[in-house]
C-alpha cells in the first residue's frame, strides 16, 4: 500500500484549503541549496491545518518530517520519500508587557525587528541566525553570547495524537544545540519569549555591530547551513580545521570557507555527496592531526542517510 499517496488523498479530502506540494525539490527549502524532491510537503498555514496534517499523518501510518528554514539541513541527492510539514505561521504579538508570541514559521530576523519595534531588548543575538522560530527552539539556536534559553518564556507545541500542549521553558531541556524537542515527535506551533523595555536607539545600535560582524566574518556570500561542525568540548572546530590547514579544501562545489573555517559552503553546484565526503576527510585529517574528533551539528535527510527529525 501506498501510504503516502493515501495520505496525499485524506488531506485533499479533510482540509481542501492545505497547501500541498508533491515531488517539490528541498534544494528551495535549504539554505545550502542542495537536496532532491520530497514525495510529499504540507504548509499549514495555522494550528489547525498543522493538527489535521499530524493526524492524518499519524492514522496513515507516516511519520512527518518537520521543517522550518531548513538552515541547518543537508538532503540527499535522491531527496526525501516521505512527508514534509513545514509551518508557514509567522504571526507576532504581545500578549502582555514584556512578552512577544511568534508563530513558528516566524523568522529570527523578524522576530528580532518585531522586539525592536515594541522597544523590547534581549533578541538583538538572534536578528542574524537564519533560521524560524521553531528551529531556534528546536536546537536553541545561538550567537555572539545569546541563546534562545536566556529568553525563552514557553513553547506550544502540537503532540503526535493532534492534541495541543503550553510547555514552559524549564521542561524544554534547552541544552548545547539541543532541547525537548529535537527527536522531532512535536511539531512547534509557537513560542513565547520575554524580553525587557530597551532603547530601541541602543538595540538596533547592536543588531547592526552584529551584522557588520558577521559579515566579516562569515561567508554569507555563499550557500551553507552555518556551522558544519559542533563545538568539541575545550576546543573550536573552526580553529582546529583551520590549524589542519583545511580552509580552501573542496570536493566538487563543496568547499571550506576560506574565510571561516567553521563553514563548508556551497561554491556552485555542490551535491549532498560532495558535502558529505568533505566532511568525512575534514573529520579524518582533524582526527588524525589532533586527536579531536569531530561531530556534525548540520541534520541530513534522505536516501541512505541516517535521518534527522527537524532541523
Amino acid at each position: 500500500m501506498d501510504h503516502i499517496a493515501s495520505l496525499r488523498d485524506t488531506l485533499k479530502r479533510l482540509c481542501p484549503a492545505l497547501e500541498l506540494r508533491e515531488q517539490e525539490p528541498m534544494s528551495r527549502h535549504t539554505s545550502f541549496r542542495i537536496g532532491g524532491p520530497a514525495r510529499l510537503m504540507a504548509l499549514p498555514a495555522d494550528p489547525d491545518q498543522a493538527r489535521v496534517a499530524v493526524t492524518a499523518a499519524r492514522e496513515a501510518g507516516v511519520v512527518p518530517f518537520f521543517l522550518g528554514n531548513g538552515t541547518n539541513l543537508l538532503v540527499s541527492d535522491e531527496g526525501y520519500d516521505g512527508f514534509v510539514v513545514r509551518c508557514s505561521d509567522r504571526s507576532v504579538s504581545s500578549p502582555e508587557p514584556g512578552i512577544l508570541r511568534a508563530g513558528a514559521g516566524l523568522s529570527l530576523a523578524q522576530l528580532a525587528v518585531a522586539a525592536l519595534e515594541r522597544k523590547l531588548t534581549g533578541l538583538e543575538f538572534a536578528h542574524g541566525i537564519p533560521g524560524t522560530v521553531g528551529g531556534a527552539v528546536t536546537m536553541n539556536a545561538g550567537a555572539y553570547g545569546g541563546e534562545i534559553v536566556q529568553v525563552l518564556r514557553s513553547v506550544s507545541v502540537l503532540n503526535p495524537d493532534g492534541s495541543r500542549a503550553e510547555i514552559p521553558a524549564a521542561q524544554c531541556a534547552l541544552g548545547y544545540r539541543r532541547s525537548a524537542f529535537t527527536d522531532g515527535s512535536r511539531l512547534i506551533l509557537a513560542a513565547d519569549f520575554t524580553l525587557s523595555e530597551g532603547d530601541p536607539a541602543a538595540i538596533q545600535g547592536k543588531m547592526d555591530d552584529l551584522a557588520i560582524r558577521r559579515r566579516e566574518k562569515q561567508p554569507l556570500e555563499y550557500p551553507s547551513a552555518g556551522s558544519t561542525f559542533k563545538r568539541p568540548s575545550g576546543h573550536f572546530a573552526a580553529a582546529l580545521i583551520d590549524r589542519c590547514g583545511l580552509k580552501g579544501l573542496s570536493v566538487g562545489g563543496a568547499q571550506v570557507s576560506e574565510k571561516h573555517a567553521g563553514f563548508v559552503i556551497n561554491r556552485g553546484g555542490a551535491t549532498c555527496r560532495d558535502v558529505l565526503e568533505l566532511v568525512e576527510e575534514i573529520r579524518r585529517r582533524v582526527r588524525s592531526q589532533t586527536g579531536v574528533e569531530l561531530e556534525l551539528e548540520i541534520r541530513l535527510l534522505g536516501v541512505g542517510i541516517s535521518p534527522a527529525r527537524t532541523e
